[in-house]
């Protein structure tokens, strides 16, 4: 039968095919060369001097007003890969990285994360699908509070060992997973004050299923508030933008914090940022 239809489709001529869109071939190839583009950056990148972001800008006037703002603040960033989970990736290895150098604060996280997979559950979350996620999360927080407040020496080392963690795709995008499915999980506890943030007819939950548990989904303000009102960790966003203002907006998540977490916001993308 194979044959036949072949054949008879063949007697039909060069017909063009119309059921092809040009259109969504054009912006597949597109979303090929960017996701080739984003797999040869690394996860997380090396610690790079805050100037590295002039040479990118050197012809760009506006925003090099705002860099040279930041550069009276900051000293270093760190790059992470811009495939949607950005916000997540920068937020724990920056939260991970200080927590390295606070054991206090440390074990009070500590508490939080390892009765956070028994907060999921109850929400309705299946244990099955929690717990590889949780496993790898809490290898990654036990190893740190194990190294955690140790001499200079033994720290770097840590930082290391976190680096190359967070550059294994296996360790790196499990945790990912897992810190979305908290921020989920938050958002979904405090369903009536989070309401106000979706715009348009979605409940909290629908949000949560379509826009913040998915890999790949790029994050809003709505998520920061969720996951740090969630983890008690502080952190401060800079904004840089095409604003008319020459200094870079920080907002602090939650408000009247004290910023654990330094990130800087390009649209659409979130890299770390070092005093």
């Amino acid at each position: 039968m194979a044959d036949d239809a072949s054949s008879s489709s063949g007697c039909a001529g060069n017909v063009p095919d119309n059921s092809i869109n040009q259109d969504e071939l054009i912006m597949k190839q597109q979303r090929e060369i960017e996701k080739e583009i984003s797999e040869s950056i690394p996860l997380v990148g090396e610690l790079e001097p805050l100037s590295s972001l002039e040479k990118e800008y050197n012809e760009d006037p506006v925003y090099l007003l705002k860099v040279k703002d930041l550069a009276a603040k900051y000293k270093y960033i760190r790059r992470t890969r811009p495939d949607g989970n950005c916000f997540f990736r920068a937020f724990s290895y920056a939260y991970l990285e200080h927590l390295l150098t606070d054991k206090a604060e440390y074990e009070k996280f500590h508490e939080l994360a390892k009765n956070s997979k028994d907060t999921l559950v109850a929400l309705g979350f299946s244990q099955f699908t929690v717990e590889d996620f949780y496993e790898t999360f809490m290898e990654v927080v036990q190893r740190v509070g194990e190294q955690a407040g140790g001499p200079p020496e033994e720290l770097e080392k840590a930082r290391t060992e976190l680096h190359d963690k967070f550059n294994k795709q296996g360790y790196s995008d499990y945790i990912v997973v897992y810190l979305r499915l908290v921020t989920s999980g938050a958002l979904q506890t405090q369903q009536d004050f989070y309401q106000n943030f979706i715009e348009g007819p979605r409940t909290v939950t629908e949000f949560c299923r379509q826009e913040v548990e998915p890999m790949y989904k790029e994050s809003d303000h709505i998520h920061i508030i969720a996951l740090s009102a969630a983890l008690n960790a502080g952190v401060r966003v800079k904004y840089m933008d095409r604003g008319t203002n020459s200094q870079v907006i920080a907002h602090d998540f939650p408000e009247g914090c004290s910023p654990k977490v330094q990130l800087l916001y390009r649209p659409g993308h979130y890299d770390i940022l070092y005093a």
